[in-house]
């Protein structure tokens, strides 16, 4: 059958299938072109003695002293820290360099973790994050990774990743 436009059914289909398309195509264009790139804060270890690096080593029943600047072109908002076990040998993707690990096990009940946000004070763009976080004297011994997450008042996050172990 031909419809009042001079074309077949089928091809007047096909025709708005093609404009939808193309219509489709072109929002998704000028969305993703007015998207603006959110800045991340930077967890850097540069003027300061940071702690800890990478492939360091700590004693069950002693503290690991956390010391790194946050810096950013945004307000900064806050800073997480996160100690988890790496028995499985994961990566983080942000390690600066490969340090010699254990063989491969499962965590027991005393797999040591430690999972704790901080406010940074309103207006810093600069922030010099210092706590200290105590290791049970009964923790698993092993690879650990020692993660710390910084967001801005912008949602932009920075992560950085060291490869620690517990002896």
């Amino acid at each position: 059958r031909i419809n009042p436009n001079g074309l077949s059914n089928k091809a007047h289909i096909m025709k708005k299938i093609l404009f939808s398309l193309i219509a489709v195509a072109a929002l998704l264009g000028m969305v993703s072109c007015s998207t603006e790139s959110v800045e991340v804060p930077v967890i850097t270890d540069l003027g300061i003695t940071a702690n800890p690096v990478d492939c360091q080593v700590y004693s069950r029943g002693d503290s690991i002293y956390f010391h790194y600047r946050i810096t950013g072109n945004e307000e900064l908002g806050s800073y997480n820290l996160e100690i988890h076990n790496n028995f499985d040998h994961h990566t983080h993707g942000t390690q600066g360099q490969t340090c010699a690990l254990d063989a491969k096990k499962d965590p027991q009940k005393n797999a040591f973790y430690y999972n704790q946000d901080f406010v940074i004070p309103r207006g810093n763009k600069d922030y010099d994050a210092r706590q200290s976080i105590y290791i049970p004297a009964n923790a698993q011994p092993g690879d650990y990774h020692f993660v710390i997450r910084a967001t801005n008042s912008q949602g932009g996050q920075g992560i950085r990743a060291m490869a620690i172990k517990i002896k």
